[in-house]
């Protein structure tokens, strides 16, 4: 069994293959300070940025953190929270692997140092001039990709209304819904939408399964997935969604595929909250490329389990770790990695071996947080590029001790299950399945513009 090397993940090592990894971001020295820090001017505008979309009235956030009064009251837990890298809900090794991505809203070691200054140096208020302008933040109750996609989504999907109890076990809601269209439809984009409020406070995660009759679709990603998933052809699961996401938009030439006659298979998990929740709806919101449009891709989201049934067997008071491997039956770009688990889960992270022995460290979340299921999108420019044959391994890390804070019960044994109480491991990826010839471009063009940025002046 492969096993991971503590210190090639502490010093970084074999992070620059055909992966396209990015050196380990620069440009964050803090510049000279010959003032004290306030928050008017140095502390307002990382808030702003990072911290008021979910910490300001009405949104999912504990407390407020909209003005100097609301941050300085919380000051001392806003450093721990940033030190620890648990807040802003970013919780990638900035060590290893992979760190240019789409959505990265991590701070900064410059803005920690600068948030941390403020703290101790008695914090400051500063002049207000220097605040930064009234923020505009989207409407949590529209659809949060219609700016992007410049538009509402073609077709919006319900699922069935469910009731919840104030209190009682975890419930698992899995109606069925027809999708109503009436020709084959490419998808470039989809959002899962929960209810606002009360639905994003019971909603614990949501599945979406496209089923659908695939005789007759060919081409190299319906082939490859079939190779991957050994069982009959099926468009397989649609979209996931977990507190921290949104949704996905495709790059522009992949996407999936809806035929008329498909029908969406829900799973909404629940939690009770103490409070009833009636008739609660979750919305399934779809946009599609023009009719006629076909991309040239077809992009598949894996639902890799890393430990399940047996073998996720964590006693009292330890720590464990498992691990699982996917061979890729075709050239393939990875264009994502979601690692899911519950209380006690502490680490997930992807490795590439490669058909010539190579081995590489493409992401490793070392700092699992169970309550933020966060999405790392990869920038296209080093989303990994892999051949055929490359080995994906996944090794997941549990920890079942009292050092965990958020173990609700280190005494006792814990084994896979869908409860939040129990465990699970599961690696969501998406996979654009590739062509040789283009494989082989793709290569060619990374390996030309890191020629180029090798010999070109400082």
């Amino acid at each position: 069994m492969l096993r991971p090397t503590w210190s090639r993940l502490m010093l970084g090592a074999g992070v620059v293959g055909l992966a396209g990894a990015a050196a380990l971001r620069g440009g964050d020295r803090e510049p000279p300070r010959h003032e004290a820090v306030t928050y008017s001017r140095d502390v307002a505008p990382i808030v702003r940025a990072k911290c008021e979309e979910c910490h300001r009235p009405g949104s999912i956030a504990p407390m407020s953190l909209t003005s100097y009064d609301e941050v300085r009251k919380v000051a001392r837990q806003v450093k721990a929270k940033v030190q620890s890298r648990t807040m802003p809900p970013w919780h990638m090794d900035k060590t290893v692997g992979i760190q240019s991505f789409k959505n990265d809203r991590s701070l900064t070691d410059a803005e920690i140092k600068t948030i941390s200054d403020w703290v101790d140096g008695g914090m400051a208020a500063g002049d207000p001039k220097e605040l930064p302008g009234p923020a505009t933040w989207p409407d949590p109750t529209k659809w949060q990709l219609a700016r992007d996609m410049k538009g509402e989504p073609d077709l919006v999907i319900k699922s069935k209304p469910y009731s919840l109890g104030a209190r009682g076990q975890d419930k698992w809601w899995r109606p069925v819904v027809d999708v109503p269209i009436t020709e084959p439809r490419w998808v470039r984009a989809i959002e899962v939408k929960p209810s606002f409020p009360m639905g994003r406070r019971v909603v614990h995660h949501v599945l979406t399964t496209l089923e659908q009759p695939e005789q007759g679709i060919t081409g190299l990603a319906a082939t490859a997935a079939h190779a991957e998933h050994g069982g009959p052809m099926s468009a397989g699961l649609f979209m996931e969604w977990a507190l921290g996401k949104v949704g996905e938009v495709f790059n522009p030439d992949a996407g999936k595929l809806m035929l008329p006659g498909s029908k969406i298979r829900w799973e909404v998990h629940y939690y009770a909250v103490g409070q009833e929740v009636p008739n609660d709806e979750v919305e399934l919101g779809i946009w599609f490329y023009p009719k006629g449009f076909t991309p040239k891709y077809r992009t598949i989201l894996n639902f890799w389990n890393v430990a399940a049934g047996s073998e996720l067997d964590i006693p009292p008071g330890q720590k464990t770790m498992t691990q699982n491997f996917v061979v890729l039956r075709a050239p393939a770009r990875l264009e994502n990695f979601q690692p899911h688990m519950h209380m006690r889960g502490k680490a997930m992270m992807m490795e590439a071996v490669y058909p010539d022995g190579r081995r590489e460290v493409l992401s490793h979340v070392n700092n699992f947080q169970w309550n933020w299921h966060v999405n790392y999108i990869y920038s296209d420019n080093v989303a990994p590029v892999l051949p055929k044959g490359t080995t994906l391994v996944f090794t997941a890390w549990h920890d079942n001790t009292s050092q965990n804070p958020n173990n609700p019960d280190p005494e006792q044994w814990v084994g896979w299950g869908d409860r939040t109480v129990d465990e699970m491991a599961h690696a969501w990826v998406d996979v654009t399945y590739l062509e040789q010839a283009d494989y082989d471009r793709i290569v060619a063009e990374r390996k030309k513009t890191r020629a180029a940025a090798t010999s070109s002046p400082p």
